[in-house]
């Protein structure tokens, strides 16, 4: 039984879905907290908009493993997939995450249609332009796939708020977006003989490793001015969000000057982590103790 759900849980990808749960349950406090909304009130929104978000999730993550089988089974990190290996059934796997995203975007529903909406817009990104376009054909996939990967900031917003354009949304929103190419190139750096065998373009693989270098720092910049997008809201998030882009930078800086590539990976690929963890960490912190003493 353990092993059977352990299957399953390679073909959800559970460590995606724990990854965009966090930004998504930290955009719908910081939403409570902006418009001044009952925390208490809006329980049941929260458990939709949990429930809802990590069931397209997994159902993304097994669109993806099953459209990519092929290329899956010839690197290492993916060979063990059980979509690969058939362990489950490609039929079996297509029904459960069909299932689970007519689940999930009927949850997402019953907070606002314009979660849901967002929501399948985060399915069609992740599966259509990127994972059966843009992945095998440019280096530019990264930026396609990112636009998916910052959907939870947006959904968790929409679960609650009576509207989606204020400033603080969209900063979380292009976080999303421009953290995940620092964070995927560092990847892509570690795993490049792996993408280079499946013939996958990734930005290192096809260019330099100084190409990679200067856009993650250009993008590291980004990322820093968007902090800016909190000034309306917090100043305390503002400069917390700038200050860890900062360090991000300095370190991507110094430790491609003193360290090998592979070195400067795998600190780039830990520190996108860190950084993640802790600017979302920040906002429900902060959005938590403000709805507490507002």
């Amino acid at each position: 039984m353990q092993n059977y759900l352990d299957l399953w849980a390679k073909a959800v990808k559970t460590g995606i879905i724990k990854s965009n749960l966090i930004p998504m349950i930290a955009a719908l406090m910081l939403a409570l907290y902006t418009y001044k909304l009952n925390f208490i009130d809006h329980i049941p929104h929260i458990i939709f908009a949990f429930v809802g978000s990590a069931f397209i999730i997994a159902a993304s993550g097994i669109f993806n493993n099953l459209y990519d089988r092929d290329i899956d089974a010839i690197m290492q990190r993916t060979k063990s997939r059980p979509t690969v290996t058939g362990e489950l059934s490609a039929r079996t796997v297509l029904i459960v995450g069909i299932i689970l995203l007519i689940a999930g975007l009927a949850i997402l529903s019953l907070t606002t249609w314009l979660a849901a909406f967002l929501g399948f817009l985060g399915v069609f990104f992740y599966v259509v332009p990127y994972t059966m376009w843009t992945k095998r054909r440019t280096i530019w996939n990264t930026e396609v796939g990112s636009i998916s990967g910052a959907m939870p900031p947006l959904i968790g917003w929409a679960t609650v708020a009576p509207s989606i354009w204020y400033p603080a949304a969209w900063a979380l929103f292009i976080i999303m977006v421009i953290w995940q190419m620092p964070h995927f190139y560092a990847i892509a750096i570690r795993k490049k003989d792996d993408y280079a065998a499946a013939n996958i373009p990734m930005l290192p693989v096809k260019k330099s490793m100084r190409r990679t270098y200067l856009q993650t720092n250009i993008y590291l910049v980004i990322m820093m001015l968007t902090s800016f997008l909190f000034v309306p809201l917090s100043w305390g998030l503002t400069l917390v969000s700038l200050i860890l882009g900062g360090i991000w930078l300095w370190l991507s800086i110094v430790g491609y000057r003193q360290m090998d590539e592979k070195k400067w990976a795998n600190k780039m690929f830990a520190y996108s982590l860190i950084y993640m963890m802790a600017v979302f960490a920040t906002v429900i912190i902060y959005s938590s103790v403000g709805m507490i003493f507002q």
